[in-house]
């Protein structure tokens, strides 16, 4: 696809599951957060593994900083969705669509990966942007009094090195950085598709609540 096309497909896709998001859960930012990051757990993983199997066929190197900093995506979501369990208690019907949803977008995004790694990364990065809004409403609701600024759960302290008193909104803070994070990181995959040239995400690019733990260099660099 064209670049024109595959943001104009990008951006349509990210509107239709923004529409479905809001449908279903409206300003249920916690559930919302539970289904979608169970979503967004999705893109990393197979993008990690679709481009280690290239790495196979081709046999070179080159691709490790790409399939790390993909993988370590995929399991950032998959800790959010920790995070958020222990405050949203997802009920039946929210883990059946759960399912049901992870399913369907695991194919369909594999698909698109392998049609048109750019669309694919370029979706993300919208995907994300549109994350980052949605913490910043959430964010909004707990400062106002609109939900409940409960403690912070364990598991959310420990991993993001929070104080032992830290809130919902300090941890909305840190997600949300997060995300910020991958979307600037997706945008450079799209533009750069080129193991050698999508190697390293300027920190510079980030938010100052959250910077990811950097490997050395030389271990960076070496596959």
């Amino acid at each position: 696809m064209k670049i024109n096309l595959s943001k104009f497909f990008a951006k349509a896709q990210t509107k239709f599951f923004r529409f479905l998001a809001d449908k279903f859960f409206a300003r249920r930012y916690g559930h919302r957060a539970v289904v979608l990051e169970t979503i967004a757990g999705v893109p990393g993983m197979v993008a990690g593994m679709w481009i280690h199997l290239r790495s196979l066929r081709q046999m070179r190197t080159g691709y490790g900083p790409m399939i790390r900093e993909l993988l370590a995506e995929a399991e950032n979501e998959r800790m959010h969705l920790m995070f958020f369990i222990e405050i949203a208690k997802p009920n039946i019907f929210e883990r059946w669509l759960i399912l049901a949803a992870q399913a369907i977008f695991w194919n369909y995004y594999f698909l698109l990966y392998v049609c048109s790694p750019k669309t694919a990364h370029l979706m993300v990065h919208y995907f994300e942007e549109e994350a980052v809004k949605s913490y910043t409403s959430y964010l909004k609701m707990v400062e106002t009094g609109l939900v409940e600024n409960v403690p912070a759960p364990t598991l959310a302290i420990d991993y993001y090195g929070l104080k032992a008193n830290a809130k919902l909104s300090d941890l909305i803070r840190c997600v949300r950085a997060d995300e910020q994070r991958h979307a600037v990181a997706n945008a450079k995959f799209a533009e750069e598709q080129q193991p050698e040239q999508a190697s390293y995400i300027a920190t510079g690019d980030l938010p100052v609540e959250r910077f990811e733990f950097k490997e050395s260099k030389d271990r960076r660099d070496a596959a």
